[in-house]
């Protein structure tokens, strides 16, 4: 009788990170001998602090290392109770969070923050177990500017809060909203209700319009369906979940090789692509 072999999903399993080779295991050992303390990051003249709500604590140590190695200054939470409590003390520039946690969960923490008007411009990155599009979508909806789902790599994981960080201090210097804006070769004027491409002009809807000058306020950040449409309803359009995919296509045609920039993030929603 054959015995059945059983695997032991170890904590280890979360990260997502290649085998070394006796190259790499090479490579990494010269950087810890070469190795020198972390420059450190600085948001508005003050060393940039993450707090970190995760309740497993070996997950937990492993982004304090991380996020510390890069620079970051890091208060830790296990609870969603201490995580809002730690937020409105110390206001971080950041908050990495579980969804799941005891007590107060991870969504209704992100509903909390962006309900408190001292805290709804706090960048929110969700790091979760729970990979469904509802999460992602509700969390999304909720205010979250980006999501990671586990596994995960460390190195993924500090490319997506630079970029946050980074999109967020361009949006704090776009205050007006009423200026021109450029990504690449697209350029939109919201006061004169102009979209140009390299210089050409190029004739949208009201609603087309709508939903291209949203994406390039928040370039890189995934907006869903249901964020779009409530963008655009102040134009007196109807729109639909269901049309917005239609306006999409439209614009992305009238773009032409510009329209490339409008990315679909599957199951979700769609975003600019800053890159």
């Amino acid at each position: 009788m054959r015995q059945a072999t059983f695997r032991i999903r170890k904590f280890t399993d979360i990260l997502r990170e290649p085998p070394m080779t006796d190259a790499s295991k090479s490579t990494q050992a010269k950087a810890r001998r070469n190795r020198t303390t972390p420059t450190e990051v600085h948001i508005n003249g003050s060393r940039a602090n993450i707090v970190v709500v995760e309740d497993e604590q070996d997950l937990q140590d492993l982004l304090r290392y991380n996020l510390e190695r890069e620079g970051y200054s890091v208060e830790s939470a296990v609870r969603g109770e201490e995580a809002l409590k730690s937020i409105r003390k110390s206001r971080p520039d950041m908050v990495l969070l579980d969804l799941m946690l005891p007590g107060i969960d991870g969504l209704e923490v992100c509903r909390s923050i962006r309900a408190d008007d001292s805290t709804r411009d706090l960048p929110i990155v969700m790091l979760t177990a729970k990979g469904e599009e509802a999460d992602v979508v509700t969390g999304l909806e909720l205010g979250a500017d980006d999501y990671i789902t586990k596994p995960f790599s460390p190195r993924v994981l500090i490319a997506r809060i630079k970029a946050v960080l980074r999109r967020r201090g361009r949006a704090e210097e776009q205050i007006d909203d009423h200026q021109p804006l450029r990504v690449g070769p697209l350029m939109v004027d919201p006061q004169r209700y102009e979209a140009r491409v390299d210089d050409d002009p190029i004739p949208l809807t009201r609603t087309e319009f709508g939903i291209v000058h949203l994406l390039m306020r928040r370039p890189g950040r995934v907006f869903t369906r249901a964020q779009i449409v409530s963008e655009v309803q102040g134009s007196n359009v109807a729109v639909t979940d269901r049309s917005v995919d239609v306006h999409i296509v439209s614009l992305r045609r009238k773009l032409e090789d510009a329209g490339r920039l409008i990315e679909t993030v599957r199951g979700v929603g769609y975003r600019l692509n800053d890159s």
